[in-house]
């Protein structure tokens, strides 16, 4: 990739979106200014219909995100509960929202230190690779202070709430197998096999329908806080919506004619 200070460098090849964390001097520290220029990317990428899935990683070879920056967060605290919620909370949780409920496949690929905000948005994602050279924490204890990017609500409904609150209250640092046990990640790859191991995984799931991979995101997003009759009125919604499309026609057709599908916007 090409050197830029750009806080989040983008190339797109083959459908697959890259998104990059461009702060490795930092450890790629998430600041306001990061923030906002994921929130816009993605923003863009939602509606780009060339675009069929996103991998998310961090520049250089030491961290994906050492979480938030604290120099800059700092300030807001400093300047009251009003600003520090409106800067840096609601932004965060802002960030990590929308990159749950993207209309499009999220892998995050975490090639170095996800602590904070960086195991917060691989929470976050749909779906997640880590390199072996990975190492997870939750350490916003240490600052005398609680996750703020929905980490204390997320890595519960991941992990399960004991494990989760042994994490939250320790700040310990655990490996990527163990995230991988936790279910924070998918798979556990060697570093030089982090980003192919992604872009397969994209791949996979590109020879489907575009509007079903969505409609199975946002049923799953939607579903998993709701109680299991309201996630099945929800499932049902989403299948509803597909009954009249090309894609549904398609899959069904080509099924009993043992062909492959031709999907619209493959």
């Amino acid at each position: 990739m090409p050197r830029t200070t750009e806080p989040v460098l983008y190339e797109v090849s083959d459908g697959i979106a890259t998104l990059t964390l461009n702060r490795p001097a930092k450890l790629n520290a998430i600041n306001y200014a990061m923030a906002d220029a994921l929130l816009a990317r993605l923003d863009r990428l939602e509606v780009e219909g060339a675009v069929r899935a996103v991998i998310l990683t961090g520049a250089g070879e030491q961290a994906f995100s050492a979480g938030g920056d604290i120099h800059e967060f700092s300030e807001s605290v400093a300047a009251g509960p009003e600003t520090a919620l409106r800067d840096f909370v609601r932004r965060g949780q802002a960030m990590t929202a929308r990159i749950e409920a993207f209309s499009k496949p999220v892998i995050v690929a975490v090639n170095g230190l996800a602590f904070g905000g960086g195991c917060e948005i691989t929470e976050a994602a749909p779906l997640a690779v880590s390199s072996t050279a990975a190492v997870f924490a939750k350490p916003e204890i240490k600052l005398g202070m609680p996750p703020t990017f929905g980490g204390t609500q997320r890595l519960p409904r991941l992990a399960g709430r004991k494990r989760a609150l042994q994490l939250l209250l320790t700040g310990e640092t655990f490996s990527p197998e163990r995230a991988f046990e936790l279910g924070l990640v998918n798979q556990v790859v060697a570093p030089e096999d982090l980003l192919s191991a992604a872009h397969d995984l994209a791949r996979q799931i590109m020879e489907y329908s575009p509007l079903a991979v969505s409609a199975i995101l946002g049923a799953v997003t939607r579903g998993i806080n709701l109680s299991i009759a309201e996630g099945l009125l929800a499932e049902g919604e989403a299948f509803a919506r597909l009954v009249p499309s090309h894609d549904l026609g398609e899959g069904l057709a080509a099924w009993k004619a043992r062909r492959p599908a031709v999907y619209e916007g493959r």
